[in-house]
């Protein structure tokens, strides 16, 4: 379990590919604190560090995850957000997140605003994910706020400080993201649906 709080930002220094699964090595601040075996997030996704060095650490996708979500298009130099698992007793300052992404999404706006910035992005609506006006989304896992939530849409409004210290400041329109919609939300909407 996460919050989707943001502890770090790293950088991907290698990619290789052995079958269907990518292993991914992260330069970061917190690679020398991880343990081979734990959980970490990576844009969301939760990964399991598989290898370390003194300032990086490994991770393997496996098809499955590569399929449903966007870290089979990462690139050496892309700025990932790391988020290690929450300790249980922690204030729970984001909201529950799983690391199990649901969907890829894809920007289709930025506003840059008087000192903070508004992003919209769209997504596939027939997988049945849904949103709801001031409830939470986690975008490459950075839990948020949704604003103008549409069928098949929605917008975060991002303050500098999540801007600055996320890969939010790398974003461009049409960039694709990974979207995990809200836990709570989704068992409501299965329950709907039965």
């Amino acid at each position: 379990m996460f919050t989707g709080i943001i502890e770090e930002l790293g950088e991907v220094i290698n990619l290789r590919t052995e079958k269907e699964n990518l292993h991914i090595t992260v330069k970061s601040n917190i690679s020398s604190a991880l343990k081979i075996d734990q959980s970490l997030a990576h844009n969301g996704v939760c990964l399991t560090v598989v290898e370390l060095n003194e300032s990086s650490h490994t991770v393997t996708a496996i098809q499955e995850t590569i399929d449903k979500s966007n870290i089979g298009q990462l690139k050496i130099g892309d700025k990932v957000n790391l988020e290690r698992a929450m300790i249980l007793g922690a204030r729970l300052d984001g909201h529950i997140v799983q690391g199990h992404v649901d969907q890829i999404g894809k920007c289709i706006d930025i506003k840059e605003l008087d000192g903070s910035w508004f992003f919209t992005f769209e997504y596939d609506e027939k997988l049945k994910n849904i949103t709801i006006e001031k409830g939470s989304i986690t975008i490459n896992g950075v839990s948020l706020t949704v604003v103008n939530s549409n069928k098949n849409s929605f917008s975060v409004a991002i303050i500098p400080y999540t801007y600055e210290n996320t890969n939010f400041h790398k974003f461009r329109i049409n960039d694709f993201i990974n979207l995990e919609f809200d836990v709570i939300g989704k068992y409501v909407a299965k329950l709907q649906m039965q």
